[in-house]
């Protein structure tokens, strides 16, 4: 700790960031949309910087960087090897089918848009039909290293994750981060949008628990890409866009610390839940070359690996992901990751308890969404959607606060409560980051439960709304985790090696489409199903308890 200091003080002296006449349910947790990036962006760089206003043109001094064999002995231990994952053969062509889209198609084989286009010469991008065979590239490609830069227990939030002092970390730092703030936005319930000044700590503490992502991570990407941590003197450019540069996605605001962890939390767990349920081999560098994920690697440092390679050349990304890149950033500011990893965050033995459906019986609801992000589209697909009951008239507002409760699908303890959101932990130690918790959104502030309070199958924990999050018309999201790990709601086509039970509610179980989020359908033991369809006025989606 004493060398740490030190070195943070010299480098402080040294540098001185509609379906038409329907009633339309939009359901997702994502703080806005997301939009597909370009192959390459512009990414922020630590060496994009001044002192005493003029600019620096040679690097900033960093933290020395360790030096590492193929078995450190500076780690200290040597991280768990993983079960050797068996490779994915890509086939030679895809059947379009309803809901397909190219750059669908493209993420499913973890293949490029290019490539899929390179190989269909008369292919039009902006129209395919169901049925039509397009072609995929068996591309042979050059494997990434098994260098691991982080367990699967310090990229999500996960056991331990919340004894992890946020403010104090921060308060100790010299650099700008100790001073940054951000206005951020707030859903209410009548869909409005309400803001409020937030300091650094709290704006990392918000999207570590949004995202169920650690804010260490967060922290140290923050310094590796722009020295939040380090240096006080920052650009503009550097405060307003640390993470990814503005001209990346022009038509999206991504300015502010907490849209930018945002992002980089959204991608973190898609290339984390990419690589453990939805078969994500490969990843696309910002010069476009692709490399095939090494089968060694663990999860968390897939999502590294991903993260880092987006608007990256082959040359930097290489550098980021190896022993003095990232790892070493991290390394310095919390020590070893790998000291007492968790492992695994999700046993083989896994059952779900028994879970009721959240509303009061004998009301009907709505199933309007079926698996979808828990938060934000790149986590695992854990959550669906349900509009309550009101008797509401054409001109009513979509936002409003229902008269229907959502209530308790298992007994536990309210571990957080506010912005919409309610967590009910179900081991009974009020920390949502260990064992199995719920999360409820879009719940109105009026009548919303209480952090701490003690609850069984049914109780009223509060009334949908639009608060929270993002949503155009009052809905129920709720879904599920387990040690922090968002747990699809179906997992029919995970990889052979993973077995996650099924969400399932007062014997209704979640079955979904493949590769397509909202799609889907619950389905009793007697084989009735209830299907997910936006609106109230399609008797397929009804459902009672």
């Amino acid at each position: 700790m004493i060398r740490l200091l030190v070195l943070i003080s010299i480098i402080f002296a040294l540098v001185s960031c509609v379906r038409s006449q329907r009633e339309i349910i939009v359901i997702t947790a994502t703080f806005q949309p997301s939009e597909v990036l370009p192959t390459s962006v512009p990414i922020a760089t630590a060496t994009d910087s001044f002192v005493d206003n003029v600019p620096v043109s040679t690097p900033i001094p960093t933290l020395p960087p360790l030096v590492l064999s193929s078995v450190p002995p500076s780690r200290g231990t040597i991280p768990t090897p993983d079960p050797t994952r068996a490779s994915v053969d890509i086939p030679s062509e895809h059947v379009v089918q309803s809901g397909d889209t190219l750059s669908a198609i493209a993420s499913r084989y973890s293949i490029s848009l290019d490539a899929i286009l390179e190989a269909n010469e008369f292919l039009d991008p902006n129209v395919i039909e169901v049925g039509q065979v397009i072609l995929l590239p068996n591309l042979i490609l050059e494997t990434t290293d098994n260098f691991k830069i982080i367990p699967d227990s310090r990229l999500v939030r996960a056991p331990g994750s919340s004894q992890f002092d946020i403010a104090g970390f921060i308060a100790q730092m010299p650099g700008y981060i100790r001073l940054a703030t951000d206005e951020v936005e707030t859903s209410i319930a009548d869909g409005s949008r309400t803001q409020e000044i937030l300091n650094a700590a709290d704006v990392v503490k918000r999207v570590s628990l949004e995202y169920s992502v650690d804010p260490r991570i967060l922290l140290a990407v923050l310094e590796y890409r722009a020295g939040w941590l380090s240096q006080i003197n920052l650009s503009d450019n550097l405060r307003s866009h640390p993470l990814i540069g503005a001209d990346a996605s022009p038509n999206v605001d991504r300015s502010g610390l907490y849209r930018q962890l945002s992002w980089a939390a959204n991608e973190l767990n898609r290339g984390y839940y990419g690589w453990r349920y939805r078969g994500l081999t490969t990843i696309t560098l910002g010069d476009k070359n692709q490399r095939l994920l090494n089968t060694n690697l663990n999860a968390g440092s897939v999502a590294l690996y991903y993260f880092l390679a987006i608007g990256r050349t082959t040359a930097s990304w290489q550098q980021d992901v190896s022993d003095v890149g990232l790892y070493n950033t991290y390394y310095q500011y919390f020590g070893d990751p790998f000291l007492a990893p968790i492992e695994p965050l999700i046993p083989s033995t896994i059952q779900q308890p028994e879970f009721a459906l959240p509303f009061v019986p004998g009301e009907v609801w709505f199933y309007t969404g079926g698996f979808h992000g828990g938060w934000g589209s790149g986590s695992a697909w854990a959550a669906i959607d349900f509009a309550p009951p009101d008797e509401r008239q054409p001109t009513d507002l979509l936002c409003y606060t229902s008269q229907a409760w959502a209530t308790a699908i298992a007994p536990g303890i309210i571990a957080r409560s506010g912005d919409g959101g309610v967590v009910l932990d179900l081991d009974g130690d009020g920390d949502e980051s260990t064992g199995w918790s719920i999360l409820y959104l879009h719940l109105a502030a009026d009548g919303l439960i209480q952090t701490g309070q003690q609850v069984v199958v049914g109780d009223n924990i509060g009334r949908p709304s639009c608060t929270g999050g993002f949503s155009n018309a009052t809905h129920l999201h709720i879904a599920r985790r387990y040690n922090g790990e968002w747990l699809p709601s179906d997992c029919q086509n995970c990889l052979p090696n993973l077995q996650i039970p099924p969400f399932t509610m007062s014997g209704w179980r979640v079955i979904g489409i493949t590769g397509q989020q909202y799609q889907g359908y619950l389905q009793a033991a007697d084989g009735t199903q209830v299907i997910a369809e936006q609106g109230r006025t399609n008797p397929l989606n009804r459902i009672a308890r």
